[in-house]
């Protein structure tokens, strides 16, 4: 992982001088639709009868020759967006905006494209082609370059079109598919999208609101369209490797993803009270320190102390069986950082990525799932995602029953969480949650990097303190003798819980930790700490690197086991509102020294985790093939008597 971003700035100089190309576009051009049919669109019509036509633009993209046999269809949307109502011969300021909008999008997709050109050597492609010097054996690498950089243009266009105008309307309208998707060129492209926007706002915009819901709808359509492409379009990865940023929009390019403004999420859950979460102590009081961890995150340097100190949890994941309490604690995390975040008046983003995000179409839920990660990631708010039942969403590989949805799913998430390109900011975290967490890919599980063991009540307090609890204040039952949730008092609790993991709780990791602890003693050297490692790697294979570094992550989220007073997060003066510098020295302060004890217990409660996930898996595949031999024999039988 890292903690910079590969950030390339476009400049506003570069972008102003695609003005007028941009503005030529929507002034007027002649397509001859290819794929999508004409429908019975309107001629645009100038406002004054005494103005002739604008002029037409023709593409002069250089080293391509387009030919069209049939009649061409004049496209001049400046004469549809200001004719959207006919009743004011003037310009208003609604139509203004959209028109400056199209030709900002407009110009950066001119920008970006030339940028994608210059640095995989399409240009000089382009010259030899003009030149007719394009050898035969760079046809093919001409062709695939030139249909890329049509699908890095349109995107663009469309997401940028669609980021300038979302504050402008709240409603929204249902339009046809976008079919004129064309990759000849970016020229060709733009044209083609274009020409099918103007026939959408010919039969559909009859009034300035009904104009910006139009053009929403078709980018958003666009968007779809063209990343679907764009999932089996060779070339594309400089541009997806790279993110571009619009700083006088403050608006980023990060690939084939839609860009949202920073807006909080209108939450709709029951948020819960730290007290209301009966058991559970770890998983509790980890999800407490998270909660205001990512409260430092200091939106001007755009990183948290946290993650660059070595103690911000990224990812984690909850399991326990059904009815232990996973959905309380995300209720109650939700609405603590709900609740700071509206205090310190941050932007908060809350998600929750669904199984309705699995889609039979091929790319769509690829898609989905990095539209999830990039509205969660937004460097501008506080996120937190949540997969509630990752095991039924995320398709363990090489398992038969996984669809292609859930692999692709699978495949963005392990991308995400622990990829290449994967920055932690510290803005964001994401919690996986699942009933049978033997179920979800091996590599996919280990890519959390805090487990939350959600176990629920335990003790007969925690019994006591639950069921008094959910009964209410609707009657007058006595508490009798019992002193109501001091079992509860956080850190008892945790203190104990993380003292009981000073030995393994699974029995074959019990067995290793016995066998190394007669072997070589007390457990209290780096040294011999590695050996253990290797004893449990002995006994599972799938411990492997990467479970070293989750392991040693949460050793440095235990150098930082405190929590940020409440003060810190009531009054923004004493905390928040400071500068980075000044909260990554007030948190340094804070920290206390790894120590041996913490280690090994970390280890053994990753270890414990991986144990308990490995054999029920095995177990359950043992089951399944008990199961599958007793069809074959059953089969077989009813085979032979048919037989006979």
């Amino acid at each position: 992982m890292t903690t910079s971003q590969n950030l390339m700035e476009l400049k506003e100089e570069q972008i102003r001088a695609q003005y007028s190309a941009a503005v030529g576009m929507l002034d007027g051009f002649d397509h001859t639709p290819r794929i999508a049919a004409k429908r019975d669109a309107e001629p645009a019509r100038e406002r004054s009868s005494g103005i002739g036509t604008r002029r037409r633009f023709r593409s002069t993209t250089p080293g391509l020759v387009t030919r069209s046999t049939a009649r061409p269809e004049g496209v001049h949307l400046i004469n549809r967006i200001e004719g959207a109502d006919e009743s004011d011969p003037l310009t208003s300021p609604a139509q203004a905006n959209v028109l400056q909008a199209l030709r900002r999008a407009l110009a950066v997709a001119h920008v970006v494209s030339d940028q994608y050109s210059d640095q995989t050597g399409l240009s000089e492609l382009l010259k030899d082609n003009l030149a007719g010097n394009l050898t035969r054996s760079k046809t093919a690498e001409f062709g695939e370059l030139l249909a890329a950089s049509a699908l890095i243009s349109l995107y663009v266009f469309a997401n940028m079109t669609s980021y300038l105008l979302a504050s402008t309307t709240e409603n929204s309208v249902e339009i046809g598919a976008v079919e004129e998707v064309l990759t000849d060129n970016p020229s060709i492209a733009l044209h083609g999208a274009l020409w099918e926007l103007d026939q959408d706002l010919s039969l559909l915009a009859k009034s300035e609101e009904q104009l910006i819901q139009v053009i929403l709808a078709y980018c958003e359509k666009l968007m779809e369209k063209v990343a679907l492409r764009a999932a089996t379009t060779p070339r594309l990865e400089p541009f997806t490797a790279v993110s571009y940023r619009v700083e006088a929009d403050d608006f980023d390019i990060n690939g084939f993803s839609p860009a949202s403004r920073g807006k909080s999420t209108k939450l709709t859950m029951t948020f819960k009270k730290p007290n209301e979460v009966v058991g559970n102590h770890i998983a509790k009081y980890q999800a407490m320190k998270l909660s205001k961890m990512l409260m430092a995150y200091d939106f001007e340097r755009q990183l948290n102390p946290f993650a660059d100190l070595g103690g911000f949890i990224f990812t984690f994941m909850g399991d326990g069986k059904p009815g232990t309490g996973k959905t309380t604690l995300i209720q109650m995390m939700a609405g603590m950082i709900n609740e700071y975040c509206q205090n310190a008046g941050y932007v908060f983003r809350y998600q929750n990525l669904g199984t309705d995000s699995i889609d039979s179409y091929q790319g769509k839920s690829a898609q989905n799932a990095k539209a999830f990660i990039n509205n969660i990631i937004d460097r501008r708010v506080i996120g937190f995602g949540t997969i509630d039942d990752i095991d039924q969403l995320a398709g363990k590989r090489g398992d038969r029953q996984s669809s292609a949805g859930q692999l692709e799913i699978t495949a963005v998430l392990m991308e995400s969480f622990a990829g290449a390109n994967t920055v932690v900011r510290g803005n964001c975290t994401f919690g996986m949650f699942s009933n049978y967490p033997e179920n979800v890919d091996d590599a996919l599980r280990q890519r959390a990097g805090a487990r939350f063991l959600v176990d629920g009540p335990q003790t007969r307090e925690d019994y006591i303190d639950i069921l008094h609890l959910l009964m209410g204040k609707n009657h007058d039952i006595p508490l009798g003798d019992h002193d109501l949730f001091a079992a509860q008092q956080i850190k008892k609790a945790v203190a104990a819980s993380y003292a009981s993991h000073a030995r393994p709780h699974e029995a074959g990791l019990l067995e290793v930790f016995d066998r190394v602890h007669s072997e070589i003693g007390e457990l209290d050297t780096i040294a011999k700490l590695g050996q253990y490692l290797k004893g449990i790697q002995q006994a599972d294979e799938r411990f492997t690197g990467r479970a070293i570094k989750n392991i040693t992550d949460a050793v440095k989220v235990r150098a930082m086991d405190f929590e940020l007073p409440d003060e810190w997060m009531e009054n923004t003066e004493l905390f928040l509102a400071r500068d980075y510098d000044t909260k990554r020295n007030m948190i340094a302060e804070l920290a206390q020294p790894i120590t041996v004890e913490m280690v090994l217990q970390e280890i053994n409660r990753y270890a414990d985790s991986e144990f308990r996930y490995a054999d029920k898996s095995d177990e359950i595949a043992i089951e399944n093939m008990v199961r599958e031999y007793g069809r074959q024999e059953e089969a077989k039988k009813r085979y032979l008597r048919g037989k006979g």
